[in-house]
């Protein structure tokens, strides 16, 4: 059974994983995990559905209570399902998948279920879906030999002999003394340096010299892709030494942050948001910047999303809009929950504000940047995003006051004060005051001549004698 994009995924249960997808915005993840499983009965390999599963999963488990090491370890109890489902995989694999997927709605970092559903995924021929499993089990144990040796398999079966390789030479490193293994890396070093150069294509008649000789630009790239699995790999194992020392001090919570903070740049979410929601449980669940580092992370799954699309779908453009737009009102909402939780907090009253901005709800955005004023570090910047609210909302004459008003507060001539600049002449225009807007874009001219259109708009006033900006 194939794997299944969105593009394939009939419009019926498309509709209910957007569904589910706004569910899981709203934070109502219990209907959110109930659509998503609806949706895999139906197209078990739905691949970005079952990805949005693990999401909500987690969320909700990350909501609730437990030990350290069920958060972030999992758990490798023996429930009777996870018997039943070994059992499936030789009668049924996608029976075994959806009964592993039963478990982990309520316990998403079971080593055992996620091993079993991996498992179930290779026999049901749906390898993305094993290793998305796999890739959860490895980065809670890369030193596991049995788990990375499935995920080489795996990446192998998706194409992937880079990831493959790469998983191979770290056992190796772990396993020094392992002559097979050491056998199996070489092996898939040099299957790998085929794929790469083409040689397997032009051994078989199908290929040419001009596929195996590769320009400079795309040696390029692969040698910073190198450096970058180099970074990554030191990265992980600087998590696996700071989790060795969290074990002695289960209490120390910049330990934990600074965990957290490193998963993120690898891309281990999961990870970090288990040891966030640790934080907040051993704080009390009050802390801002830990909260916004949780909002960070759903955001760049977002990203990821994009990322992710066909940029050859005939529906691309369709798709990354609409993702983008169920990332802006995630953040929207996000976002006032914590201005509610942090009423006092200005910071996020300026985030609120530039938010209600991009999505032209003015008179909200005014609210907040009013308030936002009193922050001393953002103090300008909410005075230009008010003059910019009043100049939208046909305020021209406000507008103008505003930006003249931080202009006077802003004394050094930095990027800040051009925008600041730039947008009150643009306010000066649509007053018709043209050579009062001049003189403004004239100051910039004098210091960044290629600063947006200032150039061309200080040109073209010249050149009709001064009748027009």
């Amino acid at each position: 059974m194939p794997e299944k994009s969105l593009n394939d995924i009939p419009r019926s249960v498309r509709e209910q994983f957007d569904k589910g997808r706004s569910a899981v915005s709203a934070n109502n993840l219990d209907y959110a995990i109930n659509l998503f499983n609806g949706v895999l009965v139906k197209e078990p390999g739905f691949l970005a559905c079952r990805e949005a599963l693990r999401q909500a999963q987690v969320k909700k488990a990350g909501a609730g209570t437990g030990s350290f090491l069920r958060k972030v370890i999992g758990t490798a109890s023996s429930s009777p399902m996870l018997a039943k489902a070994q059992i499936q995989i030789r009668s049924n694999p996608l029976d075994a998948i959806a009964t592993c997927e039963q478990i982990l709605n309520s316990d998403p970092r079971n080593t055992r279920a996620h091993r079993t559903l991996a498992d179930a995924a290779l026999a049901a021929e749906l390898p993305k879906t094993a290793v998305a499993s796999l890739e959860f089990l490895r980065s809670l144990d890369s030193k596991d030999k049995g788990t990375g040796l499935a995920l080489a398999d795996a990446y192998v079966q998706v194409g992937d002999t880079f990831r493959a390789e790469a998983v191979l030479a770290e056992l190796t490193t772990t396993y020094p003394d392992d002559p097979d293994l050491a056998k199996r890396h070489k092996n898939m070093a040099a299957k790998h340096t085929l794929n790469e150069k083409g040689y397997e294509q032009l051994a078989s008649g199908k290929g040419s010299f001009r596929d195996v000789l590769k320009d400079k630009d795309e040696a390029l790239t692969l040698e910073q892709a190198a450096k970058s699995k180099q970074s990554e790999d030191s990265t992980t194992r600087l998590i696996h030494e700071l989790e060795g020392r969290m074990q002695q001090e289960p209490r120390n919570l910049k330990l934990a942050r600074d965990i957290a903070e490193l998963c993120v740049q690898i891309r281990h979410y999961d990870q970090a948001l288990g040891y966030y929601q640790y934080i907040l449980t051993q704080e009390g669940g009050a802390d801002a910047t830990i909260e916004k580092a949780v909002t960070d992370i759903a955001l760049k799954r977002f990203d990821q999303s994009i990322e992710a699309l066909d940029s050859a779908a005939p529906d691309y453009e369709a798709q990354k809009t609409q993702i983008a737009a169920d990332r802006l009102a995630f953040l929207v909402a996000d976002t006032e929950r914590r201005a509610q939780k942090y009423p006092t907090d200005l910071h996020i009253r300026f985030e609120l504000g530039v938010l209600y901005f991009e999505a032209g709800k003015l008179t909200e955005a005014i609210q907040e940047f009013q308030r936002a004023q009193a922050h001393q570090n953002r103090r300008i910047a909410a005075m230009n995003y008010l003059g910019q609210c009043f100049a939208r909302g046909g305020k021209l004459e406000m507008a103008a006051r505003k930006l003249a008003e931080a202009i006077k507060e802003k004394p050094l001539f930095d990027d800040e004060k051009k925008d600041l600049v730039y947008n009150y002449g643009n306010v000066l225009s649509l007053l018709g005051r043209r050579e009062e807007a001049v003189k403004q874009f004239e100051l910039i001219y004098q210091d960044d001549i290629g600063y947006r259109d200032v150039q061309k708009r200080v040109d073209d006033f010249y050149a009709s004698g001064g009748a027009s900006a």
